[in-house]
């Protein structure tokens, strides 16, 4: 299965807005910065894809797969953004900077970039 950079994003926006376990296609929209329409266009193809679910209601679900997936972004998003700003980055320019790094990394690199630091305490 092709999981996209785009379908990364909106599992991390769901995994960050979730209240009890789920979350709205609004509070997905303005997270992101985009229309309702387009949230519900991205929402259809994650459940083609198994990553969510949604009830009738709206309330949109990580399914187990895509919370392993959410999860995954999230902490690859947190490692870059605290590498950033350990080396002097500006904490905007680390977080604007870290959605678009988290999406290229091999995890074999992400492992190296987790040990260098905690070596070096950042």
């Amino acid at each position: 299965m092709n999981i996209t950079k785009s379908n990364e994003d909106y599992l991390e926006a769901i995994l960050s807005c979730e209240k009890d376990g789920a979350c709205k296609s609004v509070d997905i929209a303005n997270m992101l910065g985009i229309s309702k329409p387009a949230v519900s266009m991205a929402m259809n193809e994650m459940i083609s894809k198994g990553l969510v679910t949604k009830q009738a209601y709206g309330k949109i679900t990580l399914t187990e797969k895509g919370r392993a997936i959410a999860t995954k972004t999230y902490n690859k998003h947190e490692l870059i953004k605290r590498f950033l700003i350990g080396i002097g980055a500006k904490e905007q320019n680390a977080e604007e900077e870290c959605c678009k790094i988290e999406h290229i990394l091999s995890d074999d690199t992400l492992d190296c970039l987790a040990g260098f630091c905690d070596e070096n305490g950042f």
